[in-house]
């Protein structure tokens, strides 16, 4: 689950991949399925590199490979027996709203430029008050459609304010409201060239690399075919923050 704009009846699966690039970028790509009345737009805090512009987030098309996390999953076999747990005066344009696959999506550069963006896709008033973590952060917002469906990954590329950290937006907000606590139901998987991270952050690592069961040359350069693939499971009722891993 994240923040939402307006009442969801039910979010399950949710999976999240992410990536630090050599040049300073992260790759985020989320997936989950969705059972909502009205349509809704899915609200990301990313923390992107100050000054970060309008056009410098780079939304990737995962349209064709909607199974990314299914094949992600293939490298964590389960065990035998069951389920492996682990501004000014004067007004300003509108942002841009761009087609990804089946979603329209946006960037939001910062908390006030919300003010850009179709109202029915904010937040209430007042929510990121509520969370001054998020004030220098930017926004990758997806609009999805009514229904109960599985949603394809949704993915980005941004410049990272942290690029030796990886950073995966598992912050739960629903209709403005912000709790301590939120049921989790989440998969993170990552790559890294780092090694020695399996203790250190509690995580599954595949045993091979992820040419073995990924179709890299369909990710946009976001999955390395010759690393291997590592997984955090987060499960249960959980402190509600978003979930960081450092390599510093």
């Amino acid at each position: 689950m994240c923040c939402f704009s307006g009442k969801v009846r039910a979010v399950t699966n949710t999976r999240i991949f992410a990536r630090a690039m050599d040049d300073g970028t992260q790759f985020i790509a989320y997936a989950m399925n969705l059972d909502t009345p009205l349509d809704v737009a899915m609200i990301l805090p990313i923390p992107v590199k100050a000054d970060t512009q309008e056009d410098q987030l780079k939304f990737v098309n995962f349209e064709k490979y909607p199974m990314l996390f299914d094949d992600l999953a293939k490298g964590f076999p389960a065990p035998a027996g069951g389920r492996a747990l682990s501004k000014g005066p004067t007004p300003e344009s509108m942002l841009k709203v761009q087609s990804v696959g089946s979603f329209d999506a946006s960037f939001v550069p910062s908390p006030k430029d919300f003010s850009r963006l179709d109202a029915r896709f904010r937040l209430p008033d007042g929510a990121w008050e509520k969370l001054p973590q998020y004030r220098d952060f930017g926004f990758a917002v997806f609009k999805l459609k009514q229904g109960n469906h599985s949603v394809h990954p949704l993915a980005f590329q941004f410049p990272s304010r942290h690029p030796e950290r990886l950073f995966f937006p598992t912050v739960h907000i629903h209709d403005g409201e912000v709790h301590e606590k939120e049921k989790f139901d989440h998969s993170l998987y990552f790559q890294t060239k780092q090694t020695g991270l399996r203790a250190l952050a509690g995580c599954d690592e595949s045993d091979y690399a992820a040419a073995a069961f990924v179709k890299c040359g369909a990710t946009h350069g976001m999955v390395d075919a010759g690393l291997h693939v590592r997984r955090i499971q987060l499960n249960g009722e959980l402190k509600n923050e978003d979930k960081i891993l450092s390599f510093s």
